[in-house]
């Protein structure tokens, strides 16, 4: 969810007054904080009940690890992609290729540092298969 900094908020309720009149905007902000109170009431049921089912483990986890605001995609991918498979090799784009046709793997390159602003881009270190369609 995107965070509304005081500006976006005040543009809001402008928008809000305009297009409903100043005689409904309290019936529709009443009903805006009932659906919020419902919501907020469905969600604490939802999480009581949870707890009820999971019984003592669920105060044992770590929610913030679920939360996917913390991955970055290209870190998921990078290591996916640098994971050590069951027979400890260094699958380095090719698996998939190695596994099916006997392909041996390329030796993974060492991780570049990343490019700051106004910075080349060194393409040395640009994954590169030349099996790959």
């Amino acid at each position: 969810m995107a965070d509304v900094n005081g500006t976006e908020f005040l543009l809001l309720i402008v928008i809000a007054v305009v297009v409903l009149g100043p005689e409904r905007l309290p019936e529709y902000a009443a009903k805006l904080g009932q659906l919020v109170r419902q919501a907020k009431a469905y969600a604490e049921g939802a999480k009581n009940s949870l707890r009820d089912q999971m019984g003592p483990e669920f105060d044992d986890i770590d929610w913030r690890q679920y939360d996917p605001r913390q991955y970055d995609p290209r870190r998921i991918v990078r290591e996916a992609l640098l994971d050590d498979g069951p027979s400890g090799s260094t699958v380095a784009g090719a698996g998939a290729a190695a596994a099916a046709g006997g392909a041996t793997l390329a030796t993974a390159q060492p991780e570049p540092e990343p490019v700051r602003p106004g910075q080349r881009y060194d393409q040395t270190y640009t994954p590169f298969d030349a099996e790959a369609t």
